[in-house]
């Protein structure tokens, strides 16, 4: 089985064919994208990039576009002096599909 390691969105990720992964917004308006990977695992053989392998992409094709994940809270609280402060946040994802690791 072939596996590969890609960089999207600041963050590392091990994929192989046919995985589906939520990434960092990717605002690209095809439904296709290529990742040039930094290493690739085919069995026993394992190429490493300086920083990419340049013969070498993965494809993967993009389901979903701009979802949210749940809500994450902060908190600012000051004991005994009726000061408190709550922040929401909502991140922004992609959900890609692998197709293949050439």
């Amino acid at each position: 089985m072939k596996k590969a390691v890609i960089q999207t969105g600041g963050k590392q990720y091990v994929v192989s064919e046919g995985a589906t992964l939520e990434v960092e917004l990717i605002k690209e308006a095809g439904k296709s994208l290529d990742f040039e990977p930094l290493m690739v695992i085919d069995g026993d053989k394992i190429q490493i990039g300086k920083p990419l392998i340049a013969q070498s992409k993965v494809v993967a094709e993009i389901i979903e576009n701009d979802i949210q994940t749940e809500k994450v809270t902060s908190i600012r609280y000051k004991a005994k002096k009726r000061v408190h402060k709550v922040r929401g946040h909502r991140q922004h994802k992609t959900v890609i599909k692998i197709k293949k690791i050439s």
